[in-house]
Parts: structure tokens; sequence; C-alpha cells
């Protein structure tokens, strides 16, 4: 049978010698628990079902196989999701293209300025008795 540990008396101070430091580490019940708490956890064990490790994986795999299912009655031609290089190579060429629109729309712009302001169109050069 556990027994409760004694109580400080309040009238006089407690040695320090005699407080305990608290533990350090985590609290080990199971190990050092009365016989009592042993024999009721292991009657809870015997008849307690195991949880699951996870307790929504089910149902995260049915909602994954509906949403696929759903996919390809949706998209029958799809092949599915590209590999992962295929991807990179998609969005890269895709950045070029973009890079190279914006670059042409530049050249078309500076032309067009051109042909209105031919007086900006020439360099302007500096005097060379004014150089460094």
């Amino acid at each position: 049978m556990c027994r409760p540990a004694p109580r400080p008396s309040l009238d006089r101070p407690t040695p320090s010698h005699q407080n305990p430091a608290p533990p350090t580490g985590p609290v080990r019940i199971r190990e050092t628990a009365c016989e009592g708490y042993r024999r009721a956890l292991a009657a809870h064990q015997a008849v307690a079902p195991p949880a699951p490790d996870r307790p929504g994986a089910g149902a995260a795999e049915r909602q994954t196989a509906a949403m696929r299912a759903l996919s390809r009655r949706t998209f029958p031609n799809d092949p599915g999701p590209a590999p992962i290089e295929q991807a990179r190579t998609d969005r890269r060429r895709r950045q070029a293209d973009a890079s190279h629109a914006a670059a042409l729309r530049r050249a078309r712009a500076e032309r067009e300025t051109r042909k209105a302001r031919p007086e900006a169109a020439a360099p302007q050069s500096t005097p060379l008795s004014r150089t460094a």
C-alpha cells in the first residue's frame, strides 16, 4: 500500500539539506509507482483497445482516393502529374519565353521612340576638350 509523504511542519523552517533537488529528467511514474497503481494499469491495458498510430490516416487515404477518382473522371485524357524534372523544364521555358517577349516589347518601344524623335536617337558626344 502506498503511503503519502509526511507533511512538513509549518511552525519551523525545513533545513535545505532535507529539501531534495527537483528532478532533472522525466519523472518515471510507472517504475516508481506503488503495487496498486501497477495492477490497475495492467488491468486497464488488458481490456482497452490499442490506440491507432494515426487516427485520421484511413480517412485521409479514402479522401485522396476519392479525389483521384474524381480527377480521372473529369480529365480522362490527362496522363497525371508530370515528373518533377519535366515540370522544372517547363517552368524555365515559360520564364524564358516571358523574358524574350518583354525584351521584344522594349526593343519595339525604343524603335518607335527613335522614329518619332530622330534627335533623341543620335548619341550625344562630349567635346574632347572637356573629357577628363
